[in-house]
């Protein structure tokens, strides 16, 4: 694909599942949020804010993503947690339970 082609669409993140922090990943706590280290692909993932973190900490405590972002997310920044969460599905960070 060249930089002038646009990017085909994202795969929509279902909210209305229950996901939940993949049983193979480590979350380590650092200054800027956390390190996930995936042991099974081994890949390690950046979480870049306390509250990303904590929302995917705690993913397993609600029956769908779109509850846990409600409750913890604030109304002006749910669309780029949702982002990230979508992300973080992509890379096996989080999975559906």
């Amino acid at each position: 694909m060249s930089v002038t082609e646009a990017r085909p669409p994202a795969a929509a993140f279902a909210t209305e599942r229950a996901w939940r922090l993949n049983p193979q990943v480590a979350l380590r706590d650092e200054a800027f949020g956390a390190l996930a280290y995936h042991y099974g692909n081994r890949r390690l993932v950046f979480l870049k804010s306390r509250l990303l973190v904590d929302l995917v900490s705690s993913l397993g405590e609600y029956p769908s993503a779109a509850e846990a972002i409600g409750a913890l997310v604030p109304e002006g920044r749910r669309a780029s947690y949702e982002r990230a969460l979508a992300r973080l599905a992509a890379s096996e960070v989080i999975d559906v339970r």
